[in-house]
């Protein structure tokens, strides 16, 4: 066994010494398999929830217990860049993730990676309806969804759609021949130490060995100059692609993004060689009964003509931009904030200032202060920095007369209460936050669920 990206299956765990580091989904997932190959592993959290005395704190005790195995599963949410991964591989001990060891041995021909730092979500979840109408019944999994490894998802299936996540794709040791990449921004830096690495880090599940195709959203300046990144064959799709096409209006997705979207899905269909792909009336009848991902761009309510719009997934500059272009002309106040990353916000700043509709901005913590100052000391016009709502290319950063200014909250609850009232009447509270929820919730459907709280307090005010 190697200590960089280990060319393992989870098969080979059999009779080995094997550690579990991070015990949320995905690693109780990993416990599942590998006691079903007989398999007790050592369990190790950073934060171990109460009552589970078996499972190891991390400072406690674990990083010693982990480096007596031979091998350990690693969740997707900690860094291989971190001090204690570092000593681990140092030890000999292999790290690998649960992703990686289920792809080495699937049948990679009927596996599709995605990736991308926004679209991946709705890219994946449109990929595998429009399979599975289309009479490939298929598992949508990964970074959303069933976690493909687990023996309580076991079922049968024709394919595998498998939304990849910059922390996943270091654990590729190999890639499908066809994989989708839908879009490149910074992102996660703390986890990756730097964009670049991000960068490669991201598009490393494009290009492992296998890999023959990547279907690459063509709008992106970044992606195209980091083709050399991709598989040896790129296929390039833009929004304005198949002008005049309707086949994709029953997914019920706003915004030239979604309909970017939805064709690197086809793309990804002929790739594949589904029947239906090349035809658009089949396709449309398989977009029918598409449900969307909740929090992505869902409208929850109506309160007194105002609508409220939960974005809460949208964790960076791009999916936020995006979430404006899909309401053109539409009065928005919106709300942004939460973990600070360190990412840039001067694009959000751009992308705002360029809309000409009336637009408030309401920053929540932590990430808030920085948010407001990067609308305080926009980009020159013409910045490289300036975002571009649709594709993350370079946009005009001057002001419109629609921006309404900035205001910094103390909580959720304050920022939809002055929402709702500036935007009345008419107007959206959207909430795209633009930044991770944790510090403040547990989750971005922690975040959802308390803006929709919100919202009804909002109607009985």
């Amino acid at each position: 066994m190697t200590s960089g990206r280990p060319k393992i299956a989870w098969s080979d765990l059999r009779g080995a010494r094997v550690g579990i580091w991070g015990f949320g989904r995905e690693g109780q997932a990993s416990l599942r398999k590998l006691r079903s190959l007989g398999v007790e592993p050592v369990l190790v959290d950073d934060n171990p929830a109460a009552g589970t005395e078996t499972v190891l704190a991390t400072a406690a005790g674990g990083i010693d217990a982990l480096g007596r195995c031979e091998v350990v599963v690693k969740t997707p949410g900690i860094s291989r860049y971190r001090p204690e991964a570092e000593r681990l591989r140092a030890a000999g001990v292999v790290l690998a993730g649960g992703l990686g060891l289920w792809l080495q041995e699937a049948d990679r021909e009927r596996v599709v990676c995605v990736t991308g730092t926004k679209g991946k979500s709705t890219t994946s979840s449109v990929l595998g309806h429009l399979l599975t109408e289309l009479g490939r019944p298929t598992m949508v999994g990964g970074n959303i969804g069933s976690v493909p490894y687990d023996p309580d998802s076991a079922g049968e299936y024709d394919y595998w759609v498998i939304e990849v996540s910059s922390y996943q794709a270091t654990d590729l040791a190999s890639s499908p021949p066809v994989t989708a990449v839908t879009s490149l921004h910074p992102d996660h830096l703390p986890w990756h130490g730097g964009v670049e690495r991000y960068y490669r880090d991201k598009l490393s599940a494009c290009a492992q060995p296998g890999a023959e195709l990547t279907v690459a959203n063509g709008d992106s300046d970044l992606l195209r100059s980091r083709a050399g990144l991709l598989a040896p064959r790129v296929e390039w799709v833009s929004e304005s692609d198949e002008p005049g096409a309707t086949w994709m209006a029953p997914l019920g997705l706003p915004g030239r993004h979604n309909r970017r979207n939805a064709l690197i899905a086809r793309r990804v269909l002929r790739a594949l060689g589904i029947a239906g792909a090349d035809d658009d009336a089949a396709l449309r009848a398989a977009a029918a009964g598409y449900v969307g991902l909740p929090s992505r761009l869902a409208t929850i309510g109506v309160v007194d003509g105002v609508s409220f719009v939960d974005d809460s997934l949208s964790t960076n500059v791009l999916p936020t931009l995006a979430a404006l272009d899909a309401f053109p002309g539409t009065r928005i106040a919106l709300i942004v904030g939460g973990e600070d990353r360190g990412i840039d916000y001067a694009p959000l700043a751009a992308g705002v200032l360029a809309r000409e509709a009336p637009t408030l901005v309401l920053t929540l913590p932590d990430s808030g202060p920085r948010i407001s100052a990067a609308f305080a000391a926009p980009p020159a016009r013409g910045s490289a920095a300036a975002g571009s709502a649709a594709d993350g290319s370079a946009a005009d950063g001057s002001a419109a007369d629609g921006f309404a200014g900035t205001t910094d909250c103390p909580d959720l609850d304050a920022a939809v209460a002055r929402g709702f009232g500036w935007a009345r009447p008419g107007g959206i509270v959207l909430l795209s936050p633009a930044a991770p929820s944790f510090g403040r919730f547990r989750d971005y459907r922690d975040r959802a669920e308390a803006f929709a709280r919100a919202m009804r307090a909002c109607a009985r005010a």
